[in-house]
């Protein structure tokens, strides 16, 4: 017997367009509810900006040469690294295409078009996201183009004029860099980070049987 529907949690999903494990998190928050869906248990997502990378140069950087910079990974470690996103990317159905010249970017007008999105389209920013992640890690584009990011919006089902004018006009750039700021105050580090109800927070890319027992539980609670 299906259980009455409750209120929807509301959860703030905290990422990058630039981090695989975010698209893996992401996958698998969504696999969670749907499996939570006979249970009563739903969620409303907004997804928050944090830039991984801030400072990377308007070119981008080589991903290989990027992460032996930032984190000491020589190619071994690099390769076995992709190697282990991929294969948890699949499991969540993310087709994740990393070659040696993949390359890092600037994502800070895609957050623009995320929180654009969040305000004018909430119910179509979920597909933004999927769109940019898509645009990134399957088909290596370069997501701090205005082309392909208005080309993601329109996939997403918004309007690609007016994505164009929000890239050009520079909107929302300070609300944009206020949440960012907001959520390193209230302790964001590294992402993805799974904000539930202002007060629970799953951190990194789980399985998705983590988000189901987490969110059962948090939804017993509220």
């Amino acid at each position: 017997m299906t259980a009455p529907a409750s209120k929807p949690l509301k959860i703030d999903f905290v990422s990058d367009v630039m981090c695989p494990w975010c698209a893996v998190g992401l996958g698998g928050l969504e696999q969670a509810l749907e499996r939570l869906e006979g249970e009563g248990i739903a969620a409303d997502i907004a997804f928050q900006p944090f830039e991984l990378n801030p400072d990377i140069a308007p070119e981008g950087e080589n991903m290989g040469e990027h992460l032996a910079r930032k984190y000491g990974s020589t190619p071994e470690q690099s390769a076995a690294n992709r190697a282990a996103i991929t294969a948890r990317a699949a499991e969540v159905g993310v087709e994740m295409n990393f070659r040696d010249d993949s390359r890092m970017w600037n994502t800070f007008d895609a957050h623009r078009l995320l929180h654009w999105a969040g305000l004018t389209a909430p119910d179509k920013q979920a597909a933004l996201k999927h769109a940019l992640f898509a645009a990134h890690f399957t088909q290596g584009r370069n997501v701090s183009d205005a082309g392909v990011l208005t080309e993601a919006a329109e996939a997403a089902g918004l309007d690609r004029a007016e994505a164009a004018e929000v890239l050009a006009s520079g909107r929302y750039m300070q609300e944009v860099r206020t949440a960012q700021a907001l959520w390193r105050a209230r302790g964001i580090t590294s992402v993805p980070a799974v904000v539930v109800e202002d007060k629970y927070l799953i951190s990194g890319g789980q399985p998705t049987q983590v988000f189901v027992n987490a969110l059962r539980e948090i939804a017993g609670k509220a």
